[in-house]
């Protein structure tokens, strides 16, 4: 008698959530990236100075992504004279950054997590990443994201702790809700 085994897998898609992550009042370890400008960017050397606004987005060169950057860009004047800086977070890969922050003008760093450890870090849910092609000034441009994170903001203190943290994050207003929290906070 000859039997037949079956071995079924199961994928479950979508977001999984792998790090304990980070809350209100806790400290936030180091972590390096890669910025846009291919430089290595180090969080020790800047949390300590200033507030460290720390938003995590899904993709460039998006519809939400780009509202939220463009208004980030939009109240840059106003977040560094609440003694704050902002750096965005995503997977993608530096070219994917490079074109989103020439294509609108941002004024602010943007980090590549591909691998999604720094959203682990941060307790942040992600899910797999995309290549897809976008044009520009009439060229396509290729932007390959290693991760897809959701979307959440942070907001850490001089002293490198988290004083702010929404999930639930509206793309368009998050900039102004995060100046008016360091504003009255301060």
């Amino acid at each position: 008698m000859k039997t037949t085994f079956f071995l079924l897998l199961i994928s479950i898609s979508g977001f999984s959530k792998e790090g304990v992550g980070l809350d209100v009042g806790d400290k936030v370890p180091g972590f390096k990236a890669i910025a846009d400008d291919g430089s290595e960017w180090n969080s020790k050397d800047y949390i300590g100075n200033k507030y460290l606004v720390v938003y995590f987005y899904p993709g460039a060169m998006t519809g939400g992504c780009t509202k939220q950057a463009c208004a980030y860009r939009d109240l840059s004047t106003d977040i560094k004279a609440a003694n704050a800086q902002v750096i965005g977070i995503s997977g993608d890969n530096i070219d994917g950054l490079q074109l989103f922050k020439n294509t609108y003008n941002l004024n602010f760093t943007l980090l590549s997590d591909k691998s999604g450890e720094i959203a682990k870090i941060f307790g942040v849910p992600t899910r797999d990443g995309v290549t897809f092609t976008k044009e520009v000034e009439g060229k396509n441009h290729t932007i390959q994201r290693g991760s897809t994170a959701s979307r959440w903001t942070f907001i850490i203190d001089v002293d490198g702790k988290v004083v702010y943290k929404n999930e639930d994050v509206n793309p368009t207003s998050d900039p102004q809700e995060v100046l008016s929290f360091i504003e009255n906070n301060s």
